[in-house]
């Protein structure tokens, strides 16, 4: 994989419209599927309503996001109901994030967040325009990156270095198995992946997980039954190869590699 922007004449004056140019000349030539490992994706039609990318191989859809700066906690992303309506269906995109070097023209990072992560807790409607603005009364979103958990951001190059492509498609296969589940399903999962990586151990007891059973609670007040709730969850994690169960009570996360 070569991370330098080959071709860096473009026929804008905007340096955000030559960056885009270049970055999205760059992910058509140098990326690959990270869903099925297929060489290269294609671009959609300027302007699709979310979507920029997808393999014609597996039909996955790729949104891209690119800046100079590292992503902070919030991704600015399209019009909010926009978005909302796309969770559920079947091509909704995952997610492109790309760093680049201004002055060495070069990619520094590229994760993906594959689709299966996302979720309505993660996106944030914003602020409608004033009305004095052009598009007066457009509702955009934020995407919510920190809400997201360690396993649902995969890097595909890192600090200037390409991660292996065996790597990055085992991490991808290895949640896979959210899409099988609902909206709400994979909400009250990743909320328990999350609470796992807080944890801060490989290898945690039940009673480690329970401690989040308040903020659990908040997040699901409807719900007047957490802890089974919550022993239901580690137990599909465990079945779906996410955890392995070493004792009674006590679980290990499995490498994400």
């Amino acid at each position: 994989m070569k991370l330098g922007f080959e071709d860096a004449h473009t026929p804008y004056t905007s340096g955000s419209q030559s960056a885009r140019a270049w970055t999205e000349r760059w992910v058509r030539s140098q990326v690959y599927c990270p869903n099925c490992g297929s060489d290269s994706v294609s671009a959609f039609p300027n302007n699709s309503p979310v979507a920029d990318f997808f393999c014609a191989s597996c039909s996955e859809e790729y949104e891209l996001k690119s800046q100079k700066s590292s992503f902070g906690t919030k991704v600015l992303d399209g019009a909010f109901r926009t978005k909302c309506d796309r969770l559920a269906a079947s091509n909704n995109p995952s997610l492109l994030l790309l760093n680049y070097d201004r002055k060495q023209l070069s990619v520094v990072n590229l994760l993906v967040v594959p689709k299966h992560f996302f979720i309505r807790e993660i996106i944030e409607e914003r602020k409608p325009l004033k009305a004095t603005a052009r598009r007066a009364g457009w509702i955009g979103s934020y995407i919510l990156l920190n809400q997201v958990p360690a396993s649902g951001k995969i890097f595909i190059v890192r600090d200037g270095q390409p991660q292996s492509k065996e790597s990055v498609l085992a991490q991808w296969k290895k949640t896979l198995f959210l899409r099988n589940e609902g909206l709400e399903a994979r909400g009250w999962l990743i909320e328990v992946m999350k609470c796992v990586e807080a944890i801060g151990r490989r290898e945690f007891d039940i009673d480690d997980v329970y401690g989040y059973e308040g903020h659990l609670s908040r997040l699901y007040p409807g719900n007047q039954n957490v802890r089974p709730k919550i022993r239901q969850q580690l137990q599909y994690l465990r079945d779906r190869g996410y955890l392995d169960f070493v004792s009674r009570g006590r679980y290990r996360l499995r490498s994400q590699v």
